[in-house]
């Protein structure tokens, strides 16, 4: 039977190659003011857009790694009613969605306040809101009762990856857990941020949810280490990218001494490739504000604006007539006198499918 970190003497004093990581931890540091300085040269609708971008995928990608997959529309309608931008036209979120946007906005609008177990507890049931995960019922907004194992294979051959610390433990762990976390001594910021997250899933204190919480910790944790709440990178998504190096490093980390370099080493890395990620936001913004721009002298009603926005965010499927008029909430005629003044504007594009499948796109992204 393997030895978990929890299970040691020396529980939870964690330790480090401070020589192995000072150079990752200071270009990544570089990378982080790089990043911020590029982004706050950007006007204030542009800065607001690169966050809407960077929390849409954040969000998507943080429930991509548990298997699950959410509306990208339905994300970005929840963020842009939150964060006070227009959502016309896209899709109302269902609970689930607007529960865990409502999680990762508080742990990074509000990076500056206090982590405590009513707050987490709030975290918690904001993620299941009918008390349920999946088709069975969990224990919500508390901590667990039972013990807890992430297992995976089929039934009677299944392998045990790691198991957490008894039920009775929890609420002395999670106590001694935010007591560290909100202390303003400890290690560089970035290095408590990669620190969190492994402490928080090794504790594992809920029936579901823990490694959607303990990356929202993490995120939490970086937003201080820049004293910015704006997100314009994603580590969520970069994680995502790396899943199965995620899982394995997690496991190879609670199963080895307390000596956790290669955790530190590996998050580093993943947090640097994050960040380069960001340049992908940031050409995407800067891309629809010359779209934009270019459209300055022509003549656009308000049903024209908001599908061509539509298009910009990443319209799945092809531009049909229908599509427009149910995004436009207009008749078949109305979208296609819409559609035919931007296609002599030079703006959209016939595609070569002809009859009841002709669609459309635009010229920009051809």
């Amino acid at each position: 039977m393997p030895v978990y970190i929890h299970e040691l003497p020396e529980w939870p004093n964690f330790s480090w190659d401070s020589a192995k990581l000072a150079d990752r931890l200071a270009a990544v540091r570089h990378q982080q003011g790089r990043l911020i300085g590029r982004m706050e040269g950007l006007g204030f609708s542009l800065q607001e857009e690169a966050v809407l971008q960077t929390l849409t995928r954040d969000v998507l990608k943080t429930a991509q790694i548990e298997g699950e997959r959410l509306d990208a529309e339905q994300v970005r309608s929840s963020l842009a009613r939150r964060l006070g931008m227009d959502a016309g036209g896209l899709k109302p979120p269902d609970r689930n969605v607007d529960g865990l946007v409502e999680m990762m906005l508080d742990a990074t609008r509000n990076y500056d306040h206090q982590l405590t177990a009513d707050r987490v507890f709030g975290w918690h049931a904001a993620l299941f809101p009918t008390g349920r995960s999946g088709m069975h019922e969990i224990n919500v907004a508390a901590w667990r009762k039972g013990p807890m194992q992430v297992v995976s294979g089929r039934i009677g051959r299944e392998h045990v990856h790691f198991e957490a610390p008894a039920a009775a433990r929890l609420r002395e762990e999670t106590a001694l857990f935010l007591e560290w976390f909100n202390a303003a001594k400890g290690p560089d910021p970035v290095l408590k941020a990669a620190l969190a997250h492994l402490w928080f899933v090794t504790i594992h204190p809920f029936d579901d949810g823990n490694g959607r919480i303990a990356r929202a910790v993490a995120d939490m944790q970086l937003a201080r280490s820049e004293v910015t709440s704006q997100r314009f990178y994603s580590m969520s998504a970069q994680i995502q990218k790396e899943r199965g190096a995620y899982y394995e490093i997690l496991e190879g980390a609670q199963q080895g001494g307390m000596d956790v370099t290669t955790w530190m080493e590996w998050f580093l890395d993943c947090l640097s490739q994050a960040i380069e990620g960001a340049k992908e936001t940031l050409e995407s913004v800067l891309a629809k504000a010359r779209f934009w721009e270019s459209l300055a002298r022509v003549s656009l009603n308000d049903r024209q604006r908001l599908v061509l926005s539509r298009v910009l965010d990443g319209f799945e499927g092809n531009l049909t007539t229908s599509k427009w008029a149910k995004i436009a909430k207009s008749s078949q005629d109305t979208a296609l006198r819409d559609i035919l003044h931007l296609v002599e504007a030079g703006i959209l594009a016939r595609n070569a499918e002809g009859g009841r499948s002709t669609s459309y796109s635009l010229t920009a992204l051809r």
